[in-house]
């Protein structure tokens, strides 16, 4: 069954917040800095802004993607429908919306860094964590378009 993606609403923050929240709680290596509450709100905040797609499988959101621009602010999956094409759906939507795309993951996340490789994403620098207020180590991706590269 293929995501159905829309814009998402004021109503969705709850939903995106804890899709977010339960990725940087389960996740051994990414400190927590907010809780629940706050990152719901800061979902809220990037729907406000008119950034956010989520993906929904049977009526129910399952992940979102959020993007300011050219930049990929985030993109998240809920853990129990990983791996069923609903992020790449996302990606390949932004993908039909721009001619490029830049991004930054965490050097620790290497399912992600796989995804986005095989998404057509070449690393393009990497920084120290001093830009992130997680203080990870990052790499910076960038895509283009095939006729722009």
């Amino acid at each position: 069954m293929s995501p159905e993606l829309r814009p998402a609403r004021p109503t969705d923050s709850g939903t995106l917040g804890e899709i977010l929240w339960r990725f940087q709680h389960d996740t051994p290596w990414m400190p927590e800095l907010y809780s629940a509450a706050e990152t719901i709100a800061f979902c809220g905040a990037m729907i406000d802004r008119g950034w956010v797609t989520v993906a929904e499988l049977a009526g129910r959101v399952c992940g979102f993607l959020a993007r300011d621009r050219d930049e990929i602010c985030g993109l998240y999956v809920a853990p129990e429908v990983t791996g069923r094409g609903i992020g790449g759906a996302l990606l390949r939507a932004e993908k039909r919306r721009c001619d490029r795309l830049a991004l930054r993951v965490f050097e620790a996340n290497a399912a992600a860094r796989r995804f986005y490789r095989r998404e057509g994403f070449v690393e393009v620098a990497r920084c120290d964590g001093r830009r992130n207020e997680e203080t990870l180590p990052e790499i910076a991706c960038l895509w283009a378009r095939e006729d722009l590269r």
